[in-house]
């Protein structure tokens, strides 16, 4: 790619990011939203996640794509803890531990 594609692209996706944004923020963001659409939107986040989480667990980066029983470990410490209190800084910091802990013993 040359250097015009590139800054086309730059720009591009930071027009196509804005109208995205503006359009709930500017447009939307005074009014209150229908009661079917924000019972929706409740359900982004517990959709999104595990679409994040589940690559870097199964087929982390970080082993060459191999499954890795430490990361195994945290994510299912992480999720034992979020689910039994409750709390998404409590899941994620548990989750840490774990992964650091079993990487510290493995090592």
């Amino acid at each position: 790619m040359n250097n015009l594609d590139i800054w086309l692209t730059i720009i591009f996706l930071g027009v196509g990011t804005f109208l995205l944004r503006f359009s709930f923020i500017g447009l939307v963001g005074d009014r209150e939203l229908p009661e079917w659409l924000t019972r929706h939107l409740r359900y982004v986040p517990v959709a999104v996640m595990p679409g994040l989480i589940a690559p870097l667990t199964v087929w982390p980066q970080a082993t060459g794509g191999e499954v890795d029983p430490a990361r195994l470990i945290a994510a299912g410490t992480a999720l034992l803890i979020g689910s039994i209190f409750r709390s998404v800084l409590g899941a994620i910091f548990s989750g840490m531990a774990a992964l650091y802990g079993v990487l510290y013993l493995l090592a």
